[in-house]
């Protein structure tokens, strides 16, 4: 079993999707682990606020599996492809980091975005802070911990009702 760390982030019925989007992850992932849901605000450009949050899971499945299961999730979700890399999101869901694998291929791991993006750091450093970064080799709280947090977007936890409400 390799262990998966999972970004989830919407800004777009942000609420509904996070819901659908771990309810589809939590169908096809063992032993499912969340981090506080987060809101910040839009990097880039004008938009809703974001909802992220991290993931810890167990998989069987292949990086190429992984990512697979992401796309369809994210697809049936109402993830649209052709916009700009900053544009709003019904549904993003990146692997992290698979084990402690640093590869290029079939993506590259570890993702980038743990060293500066707050909304990942920070909640990953909150589920898993002895775990160490496979390439800086410290822990993901102290990489926290040295995280520029004057310089980059705000960041707050929330109050996040996982049962959705009937209409």
């Amino acid at each position: 079993m390799a262990t998966i760390f999972i970004s989830i982030g919407s800004n777009q019925d942000a609420a509904r999707q996070i819901r659908f989007g771990m309810q589809r992850l939590d169908e096809m992932f063992s032993h499912l682990k969340l981090s506080k849901v987060y809101e910040s605000e839009a990097v880039g450009f004008e938009g809703d606020n974001f909802l992220n949050l991290v993931a810890k899971a167990e998989t069987q499945m292949t990086i190429a599996q992984v990512e697979q299961v992401f796309k369809a999730i994210e697809k049936e979700a109402g993830r649209r492809r052709d916009g700009e890399k900053f544009s709003d999101r019904a549904l993003d869901i990146d692997l992290l980091s698979y084990d402690e694998v640093v590869c290029e291929q079939p993506i590259r791991l570890p993702r980038g975005e743990i060293l500066y993006h707050a909304f990942v750091l920070q909640p990953l450093a909150e589920i898993e802070p002895e775990r160490k970064h496979p390439i800086e080799q410290r822990s993901y709280q102290k990489l926290w911990q040295a995280f520029d947090k004057k310089e980059q977007q705000k960041l707050w936890p929330i109050q996040f009702d996982w049962q959705q409400k009937q209409r």
